[in-house]
């Protein structure tokens, strides 16, 4: 279920993806034109400079309809004044004077002047396109997958939640349809046990050979208020709204590879922590100096001492040393 599930999310993003893609290369419309984003950046440029709602033909103190000569002798007039020389230690006078240059030059041609004058007149659009966006912004591949990682695990927990709403109306269903069986009509507590048998498969059908069939149908048991399900061997499982399964964002595809991969990561290293103990702990045992050994050892031995001995070869000369006071006896 789970892959079918994680399946379906892939086809879906994938269909989402080539429909965008489509779309994208298809439309070439007023907000999709590289000119247009230099018109979007002068004009956003331009009021947060000169003020909210500030336009070219505004700035350079003219009408919407003025001619070239018009716009030329305006320009020349605020070049004029802005000009860098006449405003020394004016912070922001560059961009500004490069930025009358820029307006001028789309004024005086005229293709960008009629583009000027659509968006003049409709106004600027609050979405400017994918390419405008993705031009200034250009996400990267890492970008790109916490992106497809977020839209994923969003779309799993949105099933997550379904199913658990799904499941939680099939759990009261069946709970409500076993007291009815066992209570009747009037749904009145009854004392005791009653067995009673619950339609989880939909209503009658028809087999081929045209003889209803009823549905699937389980074993319950009702206690007081207490619905069980009895399975064949004969054990209660208590069902209420516990037995559907709530959305969790633990478990989502990528939270639950992170973890899986970090339990595995921690077993690997136990494991090889053990292979090596158990390796020094080998090493230990075969060394011939190793107590564990049974050969003697000599350590500490000062002039005039005998070597410490241990093992066998001490219990012998022990045994030797007593026979020989013996005879003396």
């Amino acid at each position: 279920m789970k892959l079918f599930v994680f399946v379906a999310f892939l086809a879906v993003l994938v269909t989402v993806v080539s429909a965008y893609i489509i779309t994208h290369l298809n439309t070439r419309s007023h907000a999709d034109r590289k000119e247009d984003h230099e018109i979007f950046d002068l004009v956003t440029a331009l009021e947060a400079s000169e003020g909210k709602g500030t336009t070219f033909y505004s700035w350079l103190d003219v009408s919407s309809t003025a001619t070239l000569v018009q716009i030329n002798k305006a320009y020349r007039k605020k070049s004029m004044q802005l000009h860098p020389d006449k405003n020394p230690g004016v912070k922001g006078i560059h961009e500004r004077f490069a930025r009358l240059g820029v307006i001028a030059t789309i004024l005086k041609d005229t293709e960008g002047r009629k583009r000027y004058d659509f968006f003049y007149k409709n106004g600027v659009p609050k979405w400017r396109g994918s390419g405008y966006y993705y031009a200034r912004f250009r996400p990267g591949l890492g970008t790109v997958l916490v992106f497809l990682i977020i839209l994923t695990s969003g779309l799993q927990y949105l099933v997550q939640t379904l199913n658990y709403k799904r499941d939680l109306r099939r759990v009261e269903l069946a709970i409500r349809d076993a007291r009815l069986a066992a209570w009747g009509p009037k749904m009145e507590p009854l004392q005791g046990k009653r067995k009673v048998k619950v339609n989880l498969g939909g209503g009658p059908r028809q087999d081929e050979d045209g003889n209803v069939v009823a549905g699937k149908m389980l074993d319950m048991v009702v206690e007081q208020d207490n619905v069980f399900i009895l399975d064949p061997s004969g054990s209660l499982h208590l069902l209420d709204t516990n037995s559907a399964t709530p959305a969790a964002i633990s478990r989502t595809w990528f939270i639950e590879l992170l973890i899986g991969s970090i339990r595995k990561f921690r077993y690997s290293k136990e494991n090889f922590q053990k292979g090596v103990d158990n390796e020094q702990s080998a090493a230990t045992v075969d060394r011939p100096d190793s107590p564990a050994s049974g050969t003697a050892t000599h350590s500490g031995t000062s002039e005039g001492e005998e070597p410490r001995q241990t093992g066998h070869a001490a219990a012998v000369k022990a045994g030797g040393r007593r026979r020989k006071a013996t005879r003396k006896r």
